[in-house]
């Protein structure tokens, strides 16, 4: 098995082939798929492989082109029967290999995937990732979820980490680290990003862009007015901020060939820009995303504020609830939302499509706050969590409530203020920070007179829900009170690099149970 992956990952044939989901349904069918000079193994079911159109050819060509280049059987995988006669490609059962994925630019969101793939079929692998999160369209904070996560599933992870190069040493490959020992490996994927093959507009002179996308107008047309050009090839615009954007992504491109043929026909058809709406599975969980993350927009000037939420999925009193970490982008002038992220697992795609609704639409936080959204206990709350989104917000843009981040907590002297912990006495005992003054919420009231004066309290409670309730309280008070945007939990999560902790809880942090 080593040779085959060696050949493929340094002297393979370029050959483009698609990739076809999470590879749950059949355990033992591999698939070759490539970029040039890259071979990448992966798990494929055997119904969806037979059937797609054109692949099996690929695969046989390029077979026999790597035994004509090497006739060695050893470094081909071979073309076998299945019982229905059709031929799958196997490299031997119950063989099993380390890996390590190089990602040095994580706008694709299939990676983690891939991943799920291989340490499903018990393959030990590690994530080398040159910057400080998985996943680009996440803010780093968002992100520290989803390590966590695939930390909990055994999957190696080396962050800020820059891969300078590749070696054999007797038979084994090595990869080179700065500042760290190399890495042994049966097999190395190079996942590096996206960019687009625009050769032939380069050639037919047509005006290119970012990364060298093809350059359209809001009818598809390029700088050609006889010709036009659709999907990942081309730059469009950014829906929420009107910026140049190359956004590779499916939905978009099926829409922009609609609007292209729409043209060509006559009819004024346009395409209004993407919004990059994206999801992904990665083992049980699933990432979303749509519009502008807090990081984008800051870096193109937009004024921008945004609230964390941990909600469950459906009623709580109902069984099987899992929460999600929801982050929400919005303008504090008028309450426009303008992007949101979520992890979580069941129902994160629901209410990532009503964001992304709600973006389309222009909707602003009153709008989300008063959305009617289908409810009955299997399947949400009598507030859904696109509807706390909006309330959240509005509690922020009226001033009922002052937020600290945990970025901005983190910076300040640790003598700047009080540390105020509302949660339980068992929650406290098992992590808190550094210095916090304790008392319970349902303490808080009668024990207003043990708090320093003329001090403002950092208020933090597990999810922030009660640490709201405890500033208002204090601001009712005439204290000085911010409340920790998203709660300890998160706070803990983004700061320390811990485990991932999957006891599914109330919207206040404590225990379901």
């Amino acid at each position: 098995m080593e040779n085959i992956y060696r050949q493929f990952a340094l002297d393979g044939l370029p050959i483009s082939c698609a990739r076809y989901g999470s590879g749950h349904i059949n355990e033992t069918y591999l698939l070759v798929t490539s970029r040039p000079h890259l071979y990448i193994l992966q798990k494929i079911n055997s119904y969806v492989f037979h059937n797609a159109s054109g692949l099996m050819d690929n695969i046989i060509a390029v077979t026999d082109a790597l035994r004509r280049q090497d006739p060695d059987p050893r470094h081909v995988l071979t073309l076998v029967p299945t019982l229905d006669g059709k031929p799958y490609l196997t490299a031997g059962e119950g063989e099993y290999w380390r890996l390590y994925e190089f990602v040095t630019d994580s706008l694709c969101l299939d990676k983690p995937e891939s991943v799920d793939d291989l340490k499903q079929s018990g393959v030990e692998t590690t994530i080398v990732e040159l910057s400080d999160h998985l996943i680009a369209p996440l803010d780093f904070d968002m992100a520290c979820e989803v390590h966590a996560y695939l930390r909990s599933k055994g999957v190696g992870l080396m962050r800020r980490t820059t891969v300078t190069g590749f070696s054999r040493q007797g038979d084994r490959l090595f990869v080179s680290l700065q500042d760290a020992r190399p890495l042994p490996a049966d097999l190395v994927i190079l996942a590096t990003g996206v960019t687009p093959e625009t050769t032939l507009a380069k050639e037919a002179g047509l005006e290119l862009g970012l990364r060298g996308a093809i350059v359209v107008d809001e009818h598809m047309r390029t700088s050609n007015e006889d010709i036009y050009a659709v999907g990942d090839a081309v730059q469009v615009r950014h829906f929420v901020s009107g910026a140049p954007v190359l956004l590779p992504l499916a939905g978009p491109a099926n829409k922009q060939g609609r609007i292209a043929a729409d043209n060509i026909c006559g009819k004024d058809s346009r395409f209004e820009g993407s919004q990059g709406s994206s999801i992904v599975k990665i083992f049980d969980m699933t990432v979303a995303t749509t519009g502008l993350n807090e990081t984008s927009a800051k870096a193109q000037g937009l004024p921008c504020d945004k609230v964390r939420l941990y909600s469950a999925s459906h009623a709580t009193y109902y069984p099987g609830a899992t929460n999600m970490s929801i982050k929400v982008v919005f303008s504090p002038q008028d309450g426009k939302i303008l992007g949101a992220q979520i992890v979580g697992f069941e129902g994160v795609d629901k209410r990532i499509d009503v964001l992304a609704t709600a973006i389309r639409a222009g909707m602003t936080d009153a709008d989300l706050a008063e959305l009617e959204l289908s409810y009955a206990p299997p399947y949400s709350s009598a507030k859904d969590p696109v509807n706390m989104a909006g309330f959240v917000i509005g509690n922020v843009r009226d001033g009922l409530v002052r937020q600290v981040h945990w970025d901005e907590l983190l910076s300040l002297p640790k003598d700047a203020g009080v540390r105020l912990d509302v949660r339980r006495d068992d929650e406290y005992a098992r992590g808190h920070m550094e210095g916090a003054l304790h008392i319970p919420l349902d303490e808080l009231r009668s024990r207003l007179g043990e708090l320093p004066k003329g001090k403002p309290f950092y208020v933090c409670c597990q999810s922030g829900l009660r640490s709201y309730i405890a500033c208002r309280m204090l601001t009712q008070h005439g204290m000085e009170c911010y409340n920790l945007s998203g709660g300890y939990r998160f706070f803990e999560m983004v700061t320390k690099d811990l485990a991932y902790d999957p006891t599914p809880c109330h919207p206040c942090g404590v225990p379901i149970g």
